[in-house]
């Protein structure tokens, strides 16, 4: 599905307008496989200027995987040729989510590469993933 990138809204979340200019539907999309710091988290902005460097006002290719509990359609996404999962984990501004990563082998290769280089959000001497500051802040 070809689509437009009309919002980001964070590291792993963005909005695409998607169809034919006649009948635009607009899609709220969850980035398959990885997940971002959120919003209020170290390096929740700097992830969110990073996939709106990637993806805003580009053409977005998506591959459907499934809706999330939240009604978000959750895809492989690539903005201008580039695979987004693996521009956010390579640039340290994303973790792979394992539980939703076992078709992308190749990501937890390019997250040991970014920890290693202390590469985005692996340059702080204890990263929190986001899931783990969601249960702690978000309840």
């Amino acid at each position: 599905m070809l689509c437009l990138v009309v919002a980001i809204h964070d590291g792993d979340t963005l909005t695409a307008r998607c169809g034919s200019p006649a009948s635009y539907q607009q899609v709220r999309l969850r980035v398959a496989a990885i997940d971002a710091p959120e919003s209020r988290q170290a390096f929740g902005q700097k992830s969110r200027q990073h996939l709106a460097q990637l993806c805003f006002r580009q053409q977005a290719t998506l591959q459907p995987v499934e809706k999330d509990k939240y009604g978000r359609t959750v895809a492989h996404v690539r903005c201008g040729g580039t695979d987004v999962a693996a521009a956010q984990v390579s640039a340290g501004m994303a973790w792979v989510y394992v539980p939703y990563a076992t078709d992308r082998p190749g990501l937890t290769a390019l997250q040991d590469r970014a920890r290693a280089q202390r590469t985005g959000l692996w340059s702080q001497p204890r990263p929190l993933a986001p899931w783990t500051y969601r249960h702690r802040h978000l309840r």
